[in-house]
């Protein structure tokens, strides 16, 4: 098999991120491009400035990433084109001579502040958090020593690796809450035809419901249901075009190839004012998921020639 060419991607930057981590996992990645935020990264691919970009799109411990959710749901659209999981720890970071019991001010991303909050209030009952773009840029405004609210920052909650990048002290390791954090990166490209089914496959997309009606979810869910097609994800997030409308962000287990999640989409199609589809790809974690009796491609195939049968019958 030939080796795959290196390919540009961004991640949200700057240097030291765990989306650079998690750029570094994926086998094609030649040249990494960080991006102050996560719609500069994914901008940048639609203005075929990078061939992707690596962004965090949920964390097992504050759910979905909204930044790069609402950027798949608008704008030109992109796809998945793979998923990274990465084990997140976080360290507390400080220039050289600071004290852990010195530290009054601390800046972080807000994914990590929520992660480490209970140790911050039993080890820096006092300390106050400031939140900015990323746990690197966290790390870069303590070096520069880049003022708070209230005076330069002390400290900086980022990924241990973060430290050497910028020429910090660790104060603290394994700060974080949830030992067993982990956070689901994805790789968003242009429109391109998805990856082969592996077998061990996630489909993502977006149901935007034609109004506001007793059973509109429902409806949305009994196309999945019916053909045996089980979710990992689903969420409503706000169209922002009025109070009260909402579409359905989805994830569910299967590639657009198997025949049962291409009967619920085309389902969805018909009861939807739009679907938007944000690709078919490999499930990092390797879970094959589960198929229900009479939902394999064999099974619809069969279904579909009997059908055939009855509707030629005396032509």
């Amino acid at each position: 098999m030939p080796a795959q060419i290196p390919e540009r991607y961004a991640f949200l930057g700057p240097e030291a991120t765990f989306s650079e981590a998690a750029a570094r996992l994926l086998p094609a990645a030649g040249a990494l491009v960080p991006a102050p935020t996560v719609p500069a990264a994914l901008d940048a691919v639609r203005q075929r400035e990078v061939d992707g970009a690596v962004v965090p799109v949920e964390s097992s411990v504050e759910g979905s990433v909204n930044a790069t959710l609402d950027e798949l749901i608008r704008g030109e659209p992109l796809v998945i084109a793979a998923e990274v999981l990465l084990p997140v720890a976080f360290a507390l970071l400080a220039r050289r001579g600071t004290v852990l019991g010195s530290v009054r001010r601390i800046v972080t991303h807000p994914v990590a502040e929520a992660q480490c909050r209970r140790w911050v209030a039993a080890k820096l009952p006092g300390a106050h958090i400031t939140v900015t773009t990323s746990t690197a840029a966290a790390a870069a405004a303590v070096a520069v020593g880049e003022p708070g609210p209230d005076g330069p920052f002390d400290a900086a909650i980022a990924a241990p690796f973060a430290a050497e990048k910028y020429g910090l002290e660790t104060l603290a390791t394994a700060i974080g809450d949830y030992p067993d954090a982990l956070t689901r990166f994805v790789l968003v490209t242009p429109p391109t035809q998805p990856p082969p089914p592996t077998g061990a496959d996630r489909t993502s997309l977006v149901a935007f419901i034609r109004d506001d009606h007793p059973g509109a979810l429902l409806e949305i869910l009994e196309q999945f249901a019916t053909r045996g097609v089980n979710l990992t994800r689903i969420e409503s997030r706000p169209t922002r075009n009025g109070m009260g409308r909402y579409c359905f962000a989805v994830d569910c287990e299967g590639h657009v190839a198997d025949a049962r999640v291409g009967e619920a989409l085309m389902g969805l199609r018909r009861v939807c004012a739009d679907v938007r589809f944000l690709g078919s790809y490999a499930r990092a974690d390797r879970v094959t998921g589960s198929l229900a009796r009479g939902t394999s491609n064999a099974d619809f195939t069969a279904a579909e020639e009997w059908l055939g049968r009855l509707r030629s019958f005396g032509a």
